[in-house]
């Protein structure tokens, strides 16, 4: 297997999964919990425990789905880690803003920082796995959006 394989294998597909999942997956708690209080602070507290609780979910997942061995993807503690602290970066990337202690300008601000992930998402595709730069702009942020817009539903609703 080529070198170039091992590393697309081994480092930058368990560091896409976790920035994914982190970017995505802390979206509506953060989301929902801002909506629903309107205390910046709050949402940053339930963004920073989420980032971290699915940190450590995605770390365990990874480093526990095979030892490598069979299928080459090197590891599991390794793998592990790059997938936890992928999640725990795309978690805590859009929950920083909610330090701001305006409600809408947090809330902007991490609309803002959202887009910037959704953004680097499909370059980090579009470079690493040759797909299509728009293709995977709109697949990450049909994802996105729809996560932010149940969370925000949720928040609005409670």
């Amino acid at each position: 297997m080529p070198t170039e394989h091992h590393f697309l294998l081994q480092r930058v597909q368990p560091a896409m999964v976790g920035l994914i999942d982190g970017s995505l997956s802390t979206l509506a708690p953060i989301f929902g919990i801002a909506f629903y209080t309107h205390r910046p602070h709050t949402a940053f507290i339930a963004g920073l425990s989420t980032s971290i609780g699915a940190a450590i979910s995605m770390a365990f997942s990874e480093g526990l789905s095979d030892t490598g061995e069979i299928t080459g993807r090197g590891s599991p503690a390794i793998r592990g880690t790059i997938t936890g602290v992928g999640t725990f970066l795309g978690g805590i990337l859009h929950t920083l803003p909610f330090l701001i202690t305006n409600y809408h300008a947090a809330v902007v601000a991490a609309a803002v920082v959202v887009a910037f992930e959704l953004v680097m998402l499909a370059v980090i595709r579009w470079k690493f796995f040759q797909t299509g730069f728009l293709r995977s702009l709109v697949a990450v942020s049909i994802g996105g959006a729809v996560i932010a817009v149940v969370g925000a539903l949720i928040g609005s609703a409670g």
